[in-house]
């Protein structure tokens, strides 16, 4: 990571908590990725180098350039938000960050998505959406997981009480370890075995 997109990232955290602490509703929120955790999901998509990958929930783009940065230009890169004011947003963001031309950005509901995609299609997914909805999104994220794949899900401890009943389902599944990674809001880390 270069350091003037280090710099740019900053100011993107920096304007998103200010926006966000002016914003009553939290939907009305940008609710970016803390730095930190923007930094392990970078070392994750780094070291696993995935030959696709789909983040669920986009916002502002914050945490799409921190994935985009971690994958070569060649990487198939799909990332979703049903806001279309947010995804207008978020273009510009990775346009300046310089991966314009890296990222798909599709403007829709992420269930219809994971519906639409192949079987394995994805060997990363970084889920951080509305978390009520991740129940019945779980059997369509494991069809769509790649064998060996990784699926990390965050805000697993800022918002405990709402992911119970999912990580419930995850803890149940067969053929996948998780743990809990302890930094920012929490972030789950589900192995698919392969």
């Amino acid at each position: 990571m270069t350091p003037e997109l280090t710099a740019y990232l900053d100011r993107l955290s920096a304007e998103g908590r200010s926006f966000d602490a002016t914003r009553p509703d939290r939907t009305d929120r940008r609710r970016n990725l803390e730095p930190e955790s923007a930094r392990v999901l970078h070392a994750l998509v780094s070291g696993a180098r995935p030959s696709a990958v789909l983040e669920l929930g986009t916002s502002n783009g914050y945490s799409t350039i921190w994935l985009a940065d971690a994958l070569t230009d060649s990487t198939p890169f799909t990332t979703v938000d049903n806001d279309p004011d947010r995804a207008g947003e978020a273009t510009g963001n990775i346009a300046a960050a310089g991966f314009g031309d890296a990222v798909t950005q599709v403007t829709g509901d992420g269930l219809q998505v994971l519906q639409d995609a192949a079987d394995g299609a994805f060997p990363f997914i970084f889920l951080d959406a509305e978390r009520t909805l991740y129940v019945d999104w779980w059997p369509h994220l494991q069809r769509v997981l790649a064998d060996g794949g990784l699926l990390v899900v965050d805000n697993v401890l800022s918002h405990a009480d709402q992911v119970t009943a999912f990580r419930a389902l995850v803890d149940a599944a067969d053929g996948y370890r998780s743990l809990v990674l302890p930094v920012g809001a929490g972030l789950l880390v589900i192995a698919k075995q392969g």
